[in-house]
């Protein structure tokens, strides 16, 4: 089965699609990554998108299926995805869904539910490595990354910047999730507990519902 990651900024989504991708073999279909990945390529899609990032334009939704489907055609058969960063709106949810039938594949979301005030807390005290780009929480007090990178704020972690990308979420995102929860294709998590308290309620609630849906 593949996994839909949901999250707003802050509740750790990136931190515990590493986890969930380690403990039950997944590959990561990660949006910006795979728009990288893409525009270095010699293909006509590479030489579409390239072409759409260099204008400064967002990538339209038919564009995006696209890509999703490229990648589906491309891993090995029988390979399990999350998919992190897709779909972000309704209007993508529907051509994910459709696109999901017609590859004859099995999905759930995976909610890492956080309150705005505790993301936007999160956001405005965290720092990233300058060299590896880590994130690091309020929590840690050394002023360098493991890799030994300098820790800075990032620019756009600022109350203006969270608040817009926060209401986002909120407005465009959390009609999906409704959606897929009156399916009971929604696993929610906490997200306010520490990063091993999430991923053992996180692993034991995906655990469960692959059992359930067997």
């Amino acid at each position: 089965m593949d996994f839909v990651l949901f999250g707003i900024q802050g509740s750790g989504k990136g931190t515990q699609s590493k986890f969930l991708a380690e403990k039950f073999n997944l590959k990561i279909f990660e949006m910006g990554g795979q728009l990288r990945i893409l525009a270095q390529e010699d293909s006509e899609l590479g030489k579409k998108i390239k072409n759409i990032i260099e204008a400064g334009h967002l990538v339209p939704t038919d564009v995006v299926m696209e890509i999703i489907e490229n990648f589906i055609k491309n891993i090995p058969e029988n390979t399990d995805v999350l998919f992190d960063g897709i779909p972000r709106s309704l209007e993508q949810a529907e051509q994910f869904n459709a696109l999901m039938e017609k590859s004859n594949r099995q999905f759930a979301g995976v909610y890492f539910e956080l309150s705005k005030e505790e993301a936007i807390r999160r956001l405005t005290t965290r720092r990233m490595c300058k060299i590896c780009k880590t994130i690091y929480p309020a929590a840690y007090m050394n002023n360098t990354c493991t890799c030994g990178g300098e820790l800075i704020t990032r620019a756009d972690d600022n109350i203006a910047s969270i608040e817009n990308r926060i209401n986002a979420f909120f407005n465009e995102t959390m009609p999906i999730i409704s959606a897929y929860e009156s399916k009971n294709i929604i696993i929610k998590v906490d997200a306010l507990p520490p990063i091993e308290k999430v991923t053992e309620s996180m692993m034991e609630k995906v655990e469960m519902f692959l059992v359930k849906s067997s």
